[in-house]
């Protein structure tokens, strides 16, 4: 998931996306960070995140949007 990283760090360069677990609850990416995040998803790693995926507990960290992401994945194979 390194690209998840790349794509976090350029939304956001001054977070440490690696160790910070509250990213929705602490106001620091808002819905303006999710809808690029999610273009960004689709358009270097290949996933679509559905509309029923964009709740607070899948976007609260990297290890979240990556447990995510990786679902998505094998539910796509």
């Amino acid at each position: 998931m390194d690209t998840l990283l790349e794509i976090l760090q350029e939304i956001h360069d001054d977070i440490d996306f690696a160790t910070h677990t509250t990213l929705i609850d602490d106001g620091v990416i808002d819905s303006f960070d999710i809808i690029t995040l999610i273009a960004e998803v689709d358009d270097r790693i290949g996933v679509t995140i559905p509309p029923e995926e964009l709740i607070p507990e899948n976007f609260n960290s990297y290890k979240t949007i990556a447990a995510l992401i990786a679902r998505l994945e094998d539910d796509f194979n």
